[in-house]
């Protein structure tokens, strides 16, 4: 793997690992952070050298990338070959309303599910104004989400800016979510049904002691598992 000095050298690492946590490797899993060069800095909006700006050109401008919440309920990149991997881990041959029944999914997320499985494409402003989530759900509500994107129920998609009763985009931009069915093809969720829950464990787990031969136990499991 190279330096990291722009958006291109970032795209190259990220096939070559598969995967990485969103922000610095406090968990001690693995990050690409760590091979930023001095020249990469957050928040300054220049696209090839800003990560914040990466999270949403990743979506935009690729299709063998996701950027959701995946690791340790925070933001992570994992890429289209190792999806399926991920996807029979945490998800499996699971459905939504299953496991609800089983009391493994909270009624919010059922409720927040239902939106976007109605709407293909939603953002976040949306599903609570749809959705009818008031201030005092927030706390449920974000618990939701993530719980949502962590379980491969939902994935982002994209960003939206809400829209006038003139149609003028206005305020800051919110995250649109998709199902995670309608975020990759067809053959890529084929796949990870044909894998076993120990055949994904090991694969993934074989990847993050290549790239980091001194993780924690714990955390790697919590890592793959979420």
């Amino acid at each position: 793997m190279k330096e990291i000095r722009k958006f291109e050298d970032f795209l190259e690492n990220l096939t070559l690992t598969g995967m990485s946590v969103g922000g610095e490797n406090n968990e001690g899993i693995f990050s690409l952070c760590d091979m930023f060069a001095d020249n990469i800095s957050w928040h300054t909006t220049n696209i090839e050298t800003d990560p914040w700006e990466w999270r949403m050109r990743v979506l935009n401008e690729c299709t063998d990338i996701a950027y959701s919440k995946f690791f340790f309920k925070k933001s992570g990149y994992i890429t289209k070959d190792w999806y399926p991997y991920f996807y029979a881990v945490r998800r499996g041959k699971k459905e939504l309303e299953e496991e609800f029944e089983d009391g493994k999914i909270s009624l919010y997320a059922k409720r927040i599910y239902e939106l976007v499985q109605e709407h293909k494409e939603i953002p976040l402003h949306l599903i609570k104004q749809y959705g009818g989530f008031a201030k005092d759900d927030k706390t449920k509500f974000d618990n939701a989400i993530t719980e949502l994107q962590m379980k491969f129920y939902i994935t982002m998609c994209g960003r939206a800016r809400k829209i006038s009763k003139i149609g003028d985009a206005y305020g800051w931009s919110s995250t649109v979510f998709c199902l995670v069915e309608d975020f990759f093809d067809k053959d890529v969720l084929n796949l990870a049904q044909n894998l076993s829950f120990e055949e994904a464990y090991h694969k993934i787990e074989t990847q993050i002691y290549q790239l980091n031969p001194n993780a924690d136990a714990k955390k790697v499991k919590k890592f793959i598992l979420g």
